[in-house]
């Protein structure tokens, strides 16, 4: 009876740890929908980076900007997307949105995005920030 007691612990044990393994894997990912949004808010980022001549822009918002676009790889290679995947994604959203005007609202709403999608991602940016020069 004993011997029956420690393999159904062990049993029990070891389905356990696999589902935490599981879920844990399955909270840390990206779905896709939040990768496509992560993307472009990467674009809307680099756009705010290079905004056409005239524009008008606090001197912050570019490097909050280009902080956000280092984290959200640095996230995105940490959860396990290959970096060539990444890239793709990014450069098909710069495709989309170089050259457009400076939108404070998507700018926010893509801070507000990764901040709640990035655990820590608020700390995150801001320490990227300061070290961009």
């Amino acid at each position: 009876m004993n011997e029956l007691l420690k393999k159904n612990f062990f049993s029990l044990l070891l389905i356990v740890l696999f589902s935490l393994f599981i879920f844990s894997l399955a909270l840390a990912d990206l779905t896709k929908s939040n990768k496509e949004k992560a993307w472009d808010c990467v674009g809307i980022y680099m756009a705010n980076y290079f905004l056409p001549s005239g524009e008008k822009f606090e001197y912050g918002m570019k490097e909050k900007s280009m902080a956000s676009v280092k984290v959200w790889k640095e996230y995105a290679l940490e959860v396990g997307i290959k970096e060539t995947d990444w890239d793709k994604g990014v450069n098909k959203a710069v495709d989309k949105h170089y050259g457009s005007k400076y939108s404070e609202e998507a700018t926010n709403q893509c801070h507000s995005f990764l901040e709640a999608t990035i655990p820590n991602g608020k700390d995150r940016v801001k320490k990227v920030a300061q070290t961009l020069y």
